[in-house]
């Protein structure tokens, strides 16, 4: 019989910009060498996940990331205590960090993940790329950490328009004049505080690259897709498994480099030269992670059995020419279950 573990997800918000929790869940039930209970964690009450019961057994609602490890790891608790967890998955970036400060307390208490070291996830942010690039001779766009609207005026002598305005932990938004740009910047640094990131704005197309390390420097997983279409939010709504050996050198040379532990994306722009730029490095699984179980490459399945302590081997077999293609649709639910997940934090 196959071992079955109880393992919790965030990311719940299969909305139009999704978080990658539907797509982990749905490649966990699908995995080989396990069966799974599936518990989800979720931080607002119309996050769809909550009412997908043939995909989630039961749904609890956890504290924000800003209300301090204590809380976060107080409710934790108390969720371990009823549902007995073997495993927690997150999968937003804001939310990495006090995992990743918890890891070992929850580990004392037999939970288990699979996350960046403190200091891989500090090293790949978003206001450290340039030196991170320079580290690791990867190409990147020309980019600065802005700490202050002030700082608005000058960067028309380091950057040309179009430029791009980032948050440090998402958003980001094409300026094409200095009003958009302290528009932007203004809408960014309120929503997810300083510093925004300036990006220089490369003309191209638009590739990512998810996969899996082992944490000694071994790529098990590597996944690279073009986009195919992508949402006014800069989202992916559909890709394609592509096979191009630069992108395979550049993820395994990371990967080696860096000793990463866990699932990561790779974004990247083919500017006109052919040349790739890396435009971000994303410290977990994106929410298009569905389509490495499509190309035979099922990562989630191996984070877990990396989590656990088993001996994974790296994917040998890549299937090319598998697309996903995102879409919508409306579940109709009892409003007694939004009462419920609200008032109890439970469903």
């Amino acid at each position: 019989m196959k071992r079955r573990y109880n393992i919790a997800v965030t990311g719940l918000n299969a909305i139009d910009s999704p978080g990658p929790g539907i797509a982990v869940i749905r490649a966990l039930r699908e995995a080989a060498s396990f069966d799974v209970k599936v518990i989800g964690l979720a931080y607002e009450s119309l996050e769809p996940g909550i009412y997908m019961h043939d995909l989630i057994h039961r749904t609890y609602h956890i504290p924000y990331p800003s209300a301090g490890v204590a809380h976060l790891f107080e409710r934790l608790s108390y969720i371990h205590s009823v549902e007995n967890l073997d495993m927690i998955i997150p999968n937003f970036d804001a939310e990495l960090f006090p995992f990743i400060k918890m890891a070992s307390r929850l580990a004392e208490a037999g939970i288990r993940t699979f996350l960046p070291t403190l200091e891989q996830f500090e090293e790949r942010q978003k206001t450290r790329l340039p030196e991170f690039a320079r580290k690791y001779s990867i190409d990147v766009p020309h980019s600065k950490a802005l700490y202050s609207a002030s700082e608005l005026p000058d960067i028309t002598s380091e950057f040309s328009y179009p430029m791009v305005v980032k948050g440090k932990y998402y958003d980001a938004y094409i300026a094409h004049n200095p009003e958009q740009t302290y528009a932007y910047f203004t809408k960014i640094s309120a929503k997810w505080g300083l510093p925004v990131i300036i990006q220089q704005y490369v003309q191209g197309t638009e590739y990512n690259v998810t996969g899996l390390g082992d944490g000694k420097g071994r790529a098990i997983s590597i996944v690279p897709m073009r986009k195919q279409y992508i949402t006014d939010k800069g989202k992916a709504w559909g890709g394609i498994s592509i096979d191009d050996e630069e992108l395979f050198s550049m993820t395994r040379r990371f990967i080696s480099a860096t000793r990463w532990r866990g699932g990561f994306e790779l974004e990247l722009m083919k500017d006109s030269s052919g040349k790739f730029q890396l435009m971000e490095i994303n410290p977990r699984m994106p929410a298009w992670i569905y389509l490495s179980v499509g190309a035979g490459q099922n990562i989630p399945e191996a984070l877990v059995r990396l989590a656990m302590g088993e001996e994974v081997q790296p994917y040998e077999h890549f299937e090319v020419g598998k697309m996903f293609i995102r879409y919508s649709w409306d579940m109709i639910v009892d409003v007694g279950e939004y009462h419920q997940i609200s008032t109890t934090g439970e469903l």
